[in-house]
């Protein structure tokens, strides 16, 4: 058994596909309309990971805290670098032993979002 997928209840679905494609390189696997409610689905393409990103106008939406999602890089320099030139105010990057190497940014809902490298 595996999660097949995270929805994730935004408030704004452009900002919230913006970052997510920027920060966690997932590509628009599905866009579409159920009602009032407008829903995209972002996967890497190998079909591991994916992100259902709904907007309902009316409605409540997460608010982030007390949790984070984690995504691996094997260019956590460079996504922090990206992170820096968007303006996303990500964290330092933190080395608390050889095994981890991460930092956080929050997305535009206010969910931490953690980007780790992993020991290869």
């Amino acid at each position: 058994m595996h999660i097949k997928h995270l929805t994730l209840r935004v408030k704004d679905l452009e900002k919230s596909i913006q970052f997510y494609k920027a920060i966690t390189k997932l590509t628009i696997a599905r866009r579409f309309k159920a009602g009032e409610a407008e829903i995209a689905f972002l996967t890497n393409g190998e079909g591991e990971t994916e992100i259902e990103l709904l907007y309902i106008p009316q409605g409540q939406t997460f608010e982030g805290k007390g949790m984070f999602i984690c995504f691996e890089t094997n260019k956590l320099d460079d996504m922090h670098q990206l992170a820096v030139e968007k303006g996303l105010n990500p964290s330092p990057i933190q080395n608390p032993d050889d095994q981890s190497h991460y930092f956080y940014v929050y997305d535009p809902d206010g969910v931490s979002i953690q980007l780790r490298s992993f020991p290869q």
